[in-house]
């Protein structure tokens, strides 16, 4: 009985997370597995801390996929995983790791999972969440500064110089791929209520 993969995208600030926790809470958290490409993020404490902050974290080399594609192959082979534990303030990842089970179903979620093949072609339902560049901006910008410790000043300059070329470059062309488009993330009730329902019914027909 192979578990279900289903990968969530969209630019950063989207509403992603608020996709993801739909369907944690609706389809049940004990039954998924849940990854963030976030945490596989490349280990930056090589550099010094001014370096680290110019590296360009949205360009898909800043991340190590073949890990996350390895771990979500061993979720689907029935085996547990160890996700690394990024610390964004700094820029480096930890020396700590979060088990993660494997479930009936395996959750990925990230801005550039589409963009990669080997590992979209894991991916049984795809839903790309699609927001205005404005909104996601302000998104960002309060997360940043609430969450990473980042100032105003360095999250526009970020994302003028990186996060909105790269989301124009990688991201938005990945929107191509999804199966599914929500409109307004998580505002979008109608939308959620199909998504839940299709995984519903995916894990209905695992189980026959």
């Amino acid at each position: 009985m192979r578990p279900i993969v289903i990968g969530v995208s969209g630019g950063t600030g989207s509403g992603k997370t608020t996709v993801v926790q739909a369907i944690l809470e609706r389809v049940g958290a004990e039954r998924i597995a849940f990854i963030q490409h976030d945490s596989y993020y490349r280990d930056q404490s090589h550099l010094p801390l001014e370096e680290r902050a110019r590296v360009n974290f949205d360009h898909p080399d800043a991340l190590e996929t073949d890990l996350l594609i390895k771990h979500v192959r061993q979720l689907l082979a029935g085996q547990a995983v160890e996700v690394p534990v990024y610390d964004f303030t700094t820029h480096t990842r930890t020396n700590r790791t979060r088990r993660v089970e494997p479930r009936r179903v395996i959750l990925v979620e990230g801005i550039l999972i589409f963009a990669e093949p080997e590992l979209r072609d894991l991916m049984d339902v795809k839903i790309y969440v699609d927001t205005d560049a404005d909104i996601r901006f302000i998104r960002r910008l309060k997360r940043d500064i609430a969450e990473r410790g980042r100032t105003v000043e360095s999250v526009i300059e970020q994302y003028l110089s990186t996060v909105r070329p790269m989301h124009l470059e990688f991201v938005e062309p990945s929107k191509r791929y999804a199966d599914v488009i929500i409109p307004e993330g998580g505002f979008n009730v109608v939308a959620l209520d199909m998504v839940v329902a299709r995984v519903q019914r995916l894990l209905e027909g695992n189980s026959e």
